[in-house]
């Protein structure tokens, strides 16, 4: 039986990578004049895509076999950008981008946290017997 449904542990791993992203951008903008440096991406919608388009399905012919569900670790990963570069020393981070992505994601983690605690709020609610 899941106590919370689930909830806490999908705030759990969405905190994971908003804290997962923080550090990539924050390691991006340490290293904006690092000779030949390659900014660095957390991404999830790749690794959701690969996962479905990879998922397979096995057939239970009885009730009373177990579920197989399969799953691939946790969802998001980090990838370097090879692709461009903007400034003559090799480098490819804008900072420009860097700042605005951190400005996003530190929104997403407040609201995250917010939501957290609205749940172990109603928690303590319920364990004072609504007092």
């Amino acid at each position: 039986m899941d106590l919370f449904g689930g909830t806490i542990s999908n705030l759990e791993q969405s905190l994971n990578y908003s804290a997962t992203k923080n550090r990539t951008i924050s390691s991006n903008i340490a290293n904006v004049d690092t000779p030949n440096y390659k900014s660095k991406e957390v991404v999830f919608k790749e690794v959701l895509n690969d996962t479905l388009s990879n998922s397979f399905h096995a057939k239970r012919t009885n009730p009373r076999h177990i579920p197989f569900n399969s799953s691939k670790g946790a969802g998001h990963q980090i990838i370097t950008n090879n692709r461009t570069t903007y400034n003559h020393n090799g480098n490819n981070v804008d900072i420009d981008k860097e700042m605005s992505e951190l400005a996003k994601n530190q929104i997403y983690y407040n609201s995250l946290i917010d939501r957290i605690n609205g749940k172990f709020g109603s928690l303590q609610t319920v364990i004072k017997g609504g007092r």
